[in-house]
């Protein structure tokens, strides 16, 4: 199973090279937002992809972008769109070819269409105008509206959904593409997540005291994961979308290989002990990165390096203490650790899809990228902070290990390692 295509829609870059970049120079692409002051928020500052409007323009005709009200849609079919032309994918027919019966996609999304509920729906309803909405609203508030409007977009005729595990979202879209790759059900698969940036979404977070309330005036110092001022999350937004293929499939087109699924899991820790709707079983967490190893073939003194889920909440120090447990290393042996929401907020149901886009580059270009305001770094992580970069590391990973976890004490992971045909060859050849 090979990753030959990547296309990401973040705050700080789209496309490819931009967002590489923005990783190596440690890139923040949070900023502050008057709205959220406005608003009375606690927390002011953001994540959102810039430019998005001319990015719409240049990509659909006017009768699309009609549809594309909601953020999550024109995200995810960006993102998807990119991808699908890094993968070297020829164009789509028109709407009377045959659809692409080899392809499907996942799509995850955390929230869904909110912000055209709340922002246009809703008042068209209780002002007593509900045949005046247009007949395009259901597809565009619909959970799979970003699913399915890729779909259409790509003449996808294989399995086209959209899945919500809160946080694992968007690693857990790649991890269920993966597996129906291997069950022979695809030959491809589209495979990420997409998350709106509005403030009625970010509202809900901001309510439960979760998010960064003390950088407001200094938006790129807001995110800081494993650092002992950490005081919770900054919300983000964007899309990071992935193309999985079978290998020979790949290698029969001649299709650019990035990087290799070694292996992957998702479980759920059951809100037992200790996990609840919010908080990690550390049990489930360990199982689902073993698991993760053993489907891959690999020993956790294997993995070069690890990009976390790393929120900059209190969670922090317990996840770098279940990634030990996990992977069966002592602190001196652990392996390089990093955050990307450090430069980009969490992005929710994106998150995982984005930060997976990250670890491919890293893989594919021989770097590993910083951790930003974690200069301070949480008494509890002392033991691991050679661990830990504050500077882009220059050198190659080898496998990078990508871990999501969310709301209601759901877990995945999955393992990437650089593509070298050579491999192959040796496996094929004994």
């Amino acid at each position: 199973m090979v990753v030959t295509g990547l296309g990401v829609l973040a705050p700080n870059g789209h496309g490819l090279d931009d967002f590489e970049h923005a990783l190596r120079e440690g890139r923040s692409g949070i900023r502050f937002y008057e709205k959220l002051r406005e608003l009375k928020f606690g927390c002011q500052v953001g994540g959102a992809p810039q430019g998005v409007e001319e990015i719409k323009e240049r990509y659909f005709s006017e009768e699309q972008r009609f549809s594309m009200k909601s953020n999550i849609i024109a995200f995810g079919a960006i993102a998807a769109l990119d991808c699908w032309r890094d993968a070297g994918m020829e164009s789509p027919g028109d709407a009377s070819s045959e659809p692409d019966f080899d392809t499907g996609a996942i799509i995850g999304t955390g929230v869904a269409g909110i912000d055209l509920m709340c922002s246009y729906a809703g008042p068209m309803i209780d002002g007593g105008r509900t045949r005046r909405m247009g007949s395009t609203i259901v597809e565009q508030v619909m959970c799979s509206g970003v699913s399915a409007r890729i779909g259409g977009l790509l003449g996808l005729g294989g399995q086209v959904s959209t899945n919500s595990s809160a946080c694992t979202t968007g690693t857990e879209a790649i991890v269920e593409a993966y597996w129906q790759i291997r069950a022979g059900r695809a030959k491809r698969m589209l495979a990420g997540g997409a998350e709106g940036d509005s403030h009625y979404t970010w509202g809900s977070f901001d309510a439960m005291r979760v998010l960064a309330t003390d950088r407001n005036d200094e938006p790129e110092k807001a995110s800081r994961p494993m650092s002992a001022s950490a005081s919770g999350f900054v919300p983000g937004s964007g899309a990071g979308i992935l193309m999985l293929e079978d290998l020979e499939t790949a290698l029969a087109r001649g299709a650019r290989i990035y990087a290799e699924v070694k292996g992957a899991d998702v479980n759920s820790g059951g809100q037992r002990q200790g996990g609840s709707m919010t908080a990690p079983n550390p049990y489930g967490v360990q199982r689902c990165i073993r698991a993760a190893l053993e489907a891959a073939g690999i020993r956790g003194e294997d993995v070069g390096a690890i990009n976390g889920h790393l929120t900059a909440t209190m969670a922090d120090p317990g996840e770098i203490a279940n990634w030990q447990a996990g992977l069966g290393v002592a602190p001196e042996n652990f392996p390089l650790i990093n955050s990307t929401k450090s430069m980009i907020g969490h992005s929710l149901g994106a998150a995982g899809g984005i930060e997976c886009v990250a670890s491919i580059l890293e893989l594919d270009r021989g770097f590993v990228h910083p951790s930003l305001n974690c200069e301070d770094l949480h008494p509890k992580l002392e033991a691991y902070a050679a661990s830990i970069p504050h500077e882009t590391r220059e050198m190659q990973p080898g496998i990078i290990a990508k871990a999501s976890f969310g709301f209601g004490d759901v877990n995945a992971c999955v393992i990437f390692e650089k593509w070298d045909p050579r491999n192959f060859n040796q496996t094929r050849s004994s």
